[in-house]
């Protein structure tokens, strides 16, 4: 119950920063709207715990940044790889064991990688993930990195 109320909070939140208008009427129209979506939502069986991981809201907040940041830096080596007169891309193909032990964290992973600039998912197992990286350091990077570790304790597997 309370999954849903955070939702119907979360709606309307999302639904008062598009208006603009705050008059009684539309933010009545607003609070009922986001109430009946929910519950149209949660009579169409559509809201649950691994649709609308609420419980890993804390983990998130400190795994983003970092990703961001991850993202950021590796932005900037690719694109020094690329203007770089001397520099050679070396594309390689690896595979490695993630640590992460349900489907929330294998995504998360896999998702990760993929955002981060030169590297790519190319397939996720139960037991392994194979990644597309750009240079041969990028995918030594993803072996016991520290994404891996993050995901894991974003999990809750530390």
């Amino acid at each position: 119950m309370l999954q849903l109320g955070l939702a119907a909070v979360v709606l309307y939140a999302f639904w008062l920063l598009l208006s603009g208008v705050y008059t009684p009427f539309l933010l009545t129209v607003g609070a009922a709207a986001s109430v009946a979506v929910v519950w149209l939502a949660h009579r169409m069986d559509l809201v649950d715990r691994e649709g609308h991981p609420y419980h890993l809201g804390w983990s998130a907040a400190t795994y983003w940044p970092w990703l961001i940041k991850e993202i950021l830096k590796s932005a900037l080596q690719v694109a020094r790889v690329i203007v770089d007169p001397h520099g050679r891309p070396s594309p390689t193909v690896t595979r490695f064991r993630p640590r992460q032990k349900t489907a929330v964290g294998l995504v998360t992973h896999a998702n990760s990688i993929t955002l981060t600039p030169g590297t790519l998912s190319v397939d996720v197992g139960r037991d392994e993930i194979v990644v597309h990286a750009f240079t041969r350091e990028g995918a030594a990077s993803v072996h016991d990195s520290e994404m891996d570790r993050r995901v894991e304790h974003f999990e809750g597997g530390a």
